[in-house]
């Protein structure tokens, strides 16, 4: 199974100030109605049997091939070739349908899934907007409802470091703000005289990125080590700290992260950059008294 941020296996998420809050109830049984497992499943077979029809269909001509890349694989074609894409996609379709291990995604693999993911939603929210009884054959959401692209991404993603220096086209509010982060520390000291390779190695360091990210902001390709999938028995618990209150990671005593992530997932979800903003800077007001 891939591991993201949250554990996809789980259902029926709860939160303990939902029976208080009507528009927290409504983003719970929002989540409560998806299958997470069933998402990634037909993400990574869309995207796989797209990839293969384009290949068959395109023999002989490269460059048709190269035009359904860029289209569909917009963030990963910088860094792998069709037949690389290929390759990573199987990879992910038999680490998913393994349930004895996790599987940890490095930002080649992330970067992937983002644009899948990206893809597949497009298609089924438009089914499920026109269609809903078909988009619920497919197990997705109950009812057929559609599904939140930047939330799922703000709720399984830690970071969008792989899309350092690329225009984000969603909200992705926390990651947004990581990225013109780094972007503006990288300026900084390319502006003082330091190579690109150097300043982003800086970055690395002072913004703790994943060594992958970088060198996709360098431009360099996938590796043969890079196609690696690491994997822990699932029997591992490596979502225990979301569900510890006293976790060093959390934010406020009390309060799980995964309350937290929920809670917050609320408030946001639907808003605009700048109505993010606004909830964001209040959000961050209180927290100072």
């Amino acid at each position: 199974m891939l591991a993201f941020a949250l554990d996809i296996t789980k259902t029926q998420p709860s939160h303990p100030d939902e029976a208080n809050n009507p528009k927290l109830k409504e983003y719970m049984d929002y989540q409560r109605a998806l299958n997470h497992e069933k998402l990634i499943f037909h993400t990574l077979d869309h995207a796989k049997t797209g990839l293969q029809t384009a290949i068959q269909d395109s023999w002989g001509e490269k460059n048709k091939t190269d035009d359904y890349v860029k289209k569909h694989f917009p963030v990963s074609h910088r860094y792998a070739d069709q037949e690389t894409l290929m390759v990573m996609l199987r990879k992910l379709v038999n680490a998913h349908n393994t349930t004895n291990n996790w599987y940890r995604l490095n930002p080649f693999y992330c970067g992937l899934i983002y644009d899948a993911l990206e893809d597949f939603l497009r298609m089924y929210n438009r089914l499920a907007r026109e269609e809903p009884e078909k988009a619920e054959e497919l197990g997705v959401a109950e009812g057929g409802l559609e599904v939140d692209f930047d939330d799922w991404v703000r709720m399984h993603f830690l970071d969008l470091d792989f899309m350092i220096g690329q225009k984000l086209d969603y909200v992705h509010f926390a990651s947004r703000r990581r990225n013109r982060a780094i972007e503006a520390f990288i300026q900084k000291q390319i502006d003082a005289g330091k190579s690109k390779l150097d300043a982003a190695k800086e970055a690395g360091d002072a913004f703790n990125m994943d060594e992958a990210s970088i060198r996709i902001y360098l431009g360099y390709q996938i590796n043969h080590q890079d196609l690696e999938l690491f994997y822990t028995s699932a029997e591992n618990p490596i979502y225990e700290y979301l569900y510890d209150p006293n976790a060093e990671e959390g934010f406020m005593d009390g309060e799980t992260l995964i309350d937290h992530s929920y809670f917050l997932g609320h408030q946001l979800m639907g808003l605009s950059e700048s109505e993010t903003e606004k909830v964001i800077e209040e959000i961050e007001k209180l927290s100072k008294h």
